[in-house]
């Protein structure tokens, strides 16, 4: 059953990894967890880049045309005065 589950659980890594992991955490003033969330978020955020940059390298030449279109249609609002509004 779910409740009887324990938040924390651990995972096999060498000690050299974990003293690795441990002095990078220190570094960023982070605890283990937070910097291996961190870590998997940057890792996350990566791989969806890496499938943007394929998904608009591999796009037809009229599909790249209408990006640019909305993309210059949209970056007009940068220039609108309302930066705080």
């Amino acid at each position: 059953m779910l409740l009887d589950m324990r938040p924390d659980t651990t995972i096999k890594v060498t000690r050299e990894l974990r003293e690795r992991i441990s002095a990078a955490a220190r570094g960023d003033s982070a605890t283990v967890n937070q910097f291996l969330s961190g870590l998997m978020d940057e890792h996350d955020r990566s791989r969806r880049m890496a499938a943007a940059a394929e998904a608009m390298r591999s796009a037809s030449p009229e599909v790249m045309e209408a990006y640019r279109r909305e993309f210059r249609a949209w970056d007009v609002t940068d220039a609108d005065g309302l930066e705080n509004a």
